[in-house]
């Protein structure tokens, strides 16, 4: 960027609409939002070092506002700007009002940002809306085809195990594009990437002594720009380019990407918290307030008023921006409940955000799933939104667990969980699409350690292990954390295969935790929000070492894409068996092969899918989460064995050309396991 000679700067007046910095070729406008200011300045500064700017100008009301847009066209300023706002206003917090003019504020509208919010050198930088797309062709996945695999754009690639040439970052994700294919997944869920504030939480490792920071990320300060913080370089736009690079390449490759927003809260925290946006531009209407405090419903500080209709409309401009100019796939919205209150803070069936969002044009194509819940109480799952929402389903994920676990009475819960909790959304006319299921995510423990450790160890985290959830459904096999014995190690090596088997196997969209399929340990930390280490970066060298699970999670999504019953849109009606009980669309059965008998508590369970629903090959799927071996009674055949989760490599999957056929009508079933026999036509066979 050229020097800025501010004598050769010249103001005119800008228009009301749209919001932000808009670039053109011989200068910059500069518009805002603010009903309750009284004066705006706009500041630009020369480095992002610099404190005071090189040049500063304050609207003029009568000129430069139209309504509650204040807006002017500054000639000369060239594309790459570093700029800051500052606005003046009553300071009268009990009427919400937090104006103060010594503070320079960052545009929620920027769409690039630099500098470290920190160190206090943060600074918005006026780029061009535009970015060369002539190469990326989207790979529009129906919802129903998905297998989502949820990672941290810096945790994926930091650890130098990862043998990348750009660790931490989008092109580190780049080169390990390969990989993903390899998996078979087709849609990653990114952590935030949308700038935030990687805040210092004024407290430090038990561990290692290090500072810690929100290493996650649900803690924004700019919701239209990619964090610079994953870029090789950023020092202007540089960034902006790499994050192109990254959403291009996994295109290219047929995966979609889905980034997890944050619209519920804010970095700028309670009434302590700093004033770094909203809170100095107008308070009273992006937050929900009560006497001037902040209602706070995201159990981080502050609630934004999604509701108030500028807000939302702030929420639309936003998605529809990664969508039509950065080419996003889909969203998953952090603590998505929030997105129903009213501006008293009430829950709305009949939210006007949610609706919009929806129906909004330019997002119809666009994946949407809610994290139906949030910290104020609020829990919806199976219940959000209407036919354009998908859900995290926590209910998934708890009950699944708790089955595998060996929790009593699951069995009928489990069954129904893992053919699209139909309880949850057939009632709403919705379908198993809308259900995203889920075993681990980042909020909690990864699969290796909901199988080694019965409580979280926090310690790391510098809180007494106070943070976190408690109740995590998770069994150790026997022994607490890290073993050398190696029958619990052999039991747990069963334990994640099966649990992973029943993701796969489940209808509804799976969605697997990243490193899940490597073993990756969080040393039982349940709430790693934190722990920018190896706590939580991947360690690639454990592919080696769990190379059994890793090919195990890769054979059972090619089962999952090869049988189409699996990814069905509909729910099964236990019909079609008037005449020949054996034409059941799905029968359910004991291990006695008796139909199942859903008030015993023994979690052993069978279910028989009919050919007609899969392309003419049938299933018989069983299930033993009991800790003794269990011989199961089976249906009339013939029958081939496809999965096995209790044996080891090449015995646990079979391809459907190299399928063993099995031809005895009981077939022990190991403890803690999956077992999945294929039925197939006569011309199949041949």
């Amino acid at each position: 960027m050229r020097k800025i000679n501010p004598e050769r700067l010249r103001v005119t007046v800008g228009r009301p609409y749209p919001n932000g910095p808009i670039v053109y070729e011989n200068g910059i406008r500069f518009t805002i939002f603010s009903r309750h200011a009284t004066r705006v300045w706009v500041a630009v500064f020369e480095t992002i070092e610099s404190k005071t700017p090189v040049w500063e100008y304050e609207f003029d009301p009568k000129k430069h506002r139209i309504g509650d847009m204040w807006s002017i066209y500054v000639y000369g300023l060239p594309e790459g700007v570093y700029f800051l706002y500052r606005m003046d206003g009553p300071h009268d917090p009990g009427e919400g009002h937090r104006y103060n003019p010594g503070i320079y504020l960052l545009d929620p509208y920027a769409k690039a940002f630099v500098g470290d919010i920190h160190k206090g050198t943060m600074k918005c930088v006026a780029v061009h809306d535009k970015m060369d797309w002539t190469v990326d062709v989207r790979p529009h996945i129906p919802i129903e085809n998905l297998v989502i695999y949820e990672t941290h754009v810096k945790g994926f690639t930091r650890s130098a195990s990862s043998g990348t040439a750009y660790p931490g970052t989008y092109r580190g994700l780049i080169e390990k594009i390969p990989y993903l294919k390899g998996l078979g997944v087709n849609a990653v869920e990114l952590l935030p990437i949308q700038e935030f504030g990687e805040t210092y939480l004024g407290r430090c490792s038990l561990e290692t002594g290090e500072e810690l920071t929100n290493y996650w990320g649900y803690s924004n300060v700019g919701f239209f720009a990619p964090t610079g913080r994953y870029a090789v370089k950023a020092t202007r736009l540089e960034h902006l380019d790499e994050f192109r690079e990254m959403v291009e390449a996994l295109h290219a490759a047929g995966i979609e990407i889905i980034l997890d927003v944050v619209f519920n809260h804010t970095s700028e925290g309670n009434e302590q918290g700093p004033t770094l946006c909203f809170r100095g531009i107008d308070n009273a209407i992006y937050y929900l307030l009560d006497d001037g405090k902040y209602l706070n419903y995201s159990g981080c500080g502050n609630t934004v008023n999604c509701n108030h209709p500028l807000v939302r409309d702030f929420i639309l401009d936003c998605l529809r921006y990664w969508v039509a100019v950065m080419h996003i796939d889909g969203f998953r919205f952090d603590l998505a409940s929030i997105l129903g209150r009213d501006q008293e803070g009430n829950i709305r069936e009949d939210a006007p955000l949610i609706a919009r969002i929806a129906e909004d044009p330019v997002l119809r194509d666009t994946k949407l799933i809610a994290e139906a819940w949030d910290a104020g109480g609020a829990y919806q799952v199976g219940s959000f939104g209407g036919a354009r929402w998908a859900e995290w389903n926590g209910k998934y994920r708890d009950d699944v667990r708790r089955f595998w676990r060996g929790d009593a009475g699951m069995k009928g819960t489990f069954a129904t969980r893992i053919m699209g909790s139909a309880d949850l959304y057939q009632r709403s006319d919705r379908s198993p699409e809308h259900t995203i299921n889920f075993i681990t995510c980042h909020d909690g423990f990864t699969l290796y350690d909901l199988v080694a450790y019965e409580r979280k160890h926090n310690e790391a985290n510098g809180e007494d292990n106070r943070d976190g959830a408690d109740d995590n459904f998770s069994w150790n096999c026997g022994v607490e954390g890290e073993t050398d014995h190696p029958e619990i190690n052999r039991l747990r090596v069963r334990c994640r295969k099966s649990l992973a088997a029943t993701l796969f196997l489940s209808l509804g969209v799976p969605m697997m935790l990243g490193g899940d399929e490597m073993e990756r340990t969080q040393r039982g930390n349940n709430n790693a929000y934190c722990q920018d280490n190896e706590i939580s970066w991947f360690d690639w060298s454990r592919k080696e070492r769990a190379g059994e699970l890793f090919e195990f999670y890769r054979n059972l999504i090619a089962f999952r894409a090869g049988n189409p019953v699996l990814r069905r849109s509909t729910y099964f009606q236990g019909r079609g068996g008037e005449v020949d009980p054996a034409a059941v669309d799905l029968c359910w059965y004991d291990s006695s092969g008796a139909h199942a008998a859903w008030d015993r508590s023994e979690n052993t369970l069978a279910c028989r899918i009919h050919p007609e629903e899969n392309g003419g090959v049938g299933l018989y799927l069983m299930f033993n989460g009991t800790l003794n071996a269990v011989s199961f009674t089976l249906p009339a055949g013939p029958w081939r064995l496809r999965i096995n989760s209790a044996a080891a490599p090449p015995e646990d999957y079979f391809t459907d050309r190299d399928a063993p056929p099995v031809d005895r009508p009981i077939l022990p079933v190991a403890a803690k396991s999956v077992m999945v026999l294929a039925s197939t036509t006569l011309d199949n066979l041949t």
